[in-house]
C-alpha cells in the first residue's frame, strides 16, 4: 500500500504496532485494518484498557512484578514460602512459572540478563536489591532460573559469586530433555545437559 493512500493518523497506528514483538510491517497493517473493522467491540476498549493500564500498572517495590498493588499479588500472598526466592529474567518468565504452578516460594526480577556486547553490566539490572534480600534471615534457597545462554550462564555465574555473602543454597533449574521432546530434534547442548543430569528413573 503506497504511503500517499495512508493517512498520518493511520500511519501512526500502524507504526506503532510494527513496534509489538512479533509484528512486522505487514502484520501491523493487519492488525490495524483489524481494530478499524471492530471499533466498537476491539478498539474502543483496547484503547481504554492501555490507558487504564498505562495509568495504574507499576513495578513491584518488592520483586519486580507489574501489578496495579504494591507489593504486587505474589509478594502479598502470605500462603507463599518466603525462604525460597526465584530469580527470572523478565515479568514474562514470573507468569510463565506462575503459569505453570512450578514455584510457590517468591520471586526476584532482574529486568534482563548481563551482557557486555551490549553494554548490559550489573548496575543496568536489579542485582543489588536481590543480594539485600537473600541476606534476609527468612531466605534459605535462590533459584536461578534464567536462560540457558550465554549471557544467563554469565548472569548465573555472577550471582552465584555475589550471594556467597548471603550464605543462601543457590540453585538452578534443571536442563535437559524437555517433556514430549523427542531426541532426534534437539540440539547438541541439550542432549549433552541431560546426560550429565541423569538420575536414578
Amino acid at each position: 500500500m503506497p504511503a500517499a493512500t495512508i493517512g498520518p493518523e493511520l500511519q501512526r497506528l500502524i507504526d506503532l504496532l510494527a513496534k509489538m514483538p512479533g509484528l512486522g510491517p505487514r502484520s501491523a497493517k493487519r492488525a490495524a485494518l483489524y481494530l478499524l473493522k471492530k471499533r466498537e467491540q476491539v478498539m474502543g476498549p483496547l484503547a481504554f484498557a492501555l490507558d487504564d493500564a498505562a495509568k495504574k500498572v507499576k513495578s513491584c517495590s518488592v520483586c519486580g512484578n507489574w501489578d496495579s498493588i504494591d507489593p504486587c499479588a505474589v509478594c502479598a500472598d502470605t500462603e507463599r514460602d518466603g525462604s525460597v526466592l526465584c530469580v527470572v529474567q523478565d515479568v514474562g518468565d514470573l507468569w510463565a512459572l506462575e503459569r505453570a504452578g512450578a514455584h510457590k516460594g517468591r520471586y526476584h526480577v532482574l529486568g534482563g540478563l548481563l551482557s557486555p556486547l551490549d553494554g548490559v553490566g550489573p548496575d543496568d539490572l536489579n542485582i543489588g536489591k536481590l543480594i539485600a534480600r537473600a541476606k534476609e534471615d527468612a531466605v534459605s534457597e535462590v533459584v536461578l532460573a534464567l536462560a540457558a545462554t550465554v549471557d544467563g550462564q554469565t548472569t548465573a555465574h555472577y550471582l552465584t559469586e555475589h550471594l556467597e555473602e548471603a550464605r543462601v543454597s543457590v540453585t538452578r533449574l534443571s536442563q535437559g530433555v524437555p517433556v514430549g521432546g523427542e531426541l532426534d530434534y534437539l540440539d547438541e547442548g541439550t542432549l549433552s545437559a541431560a546426560m550429565k543430569a541423569r538420575r536414578p528413573f
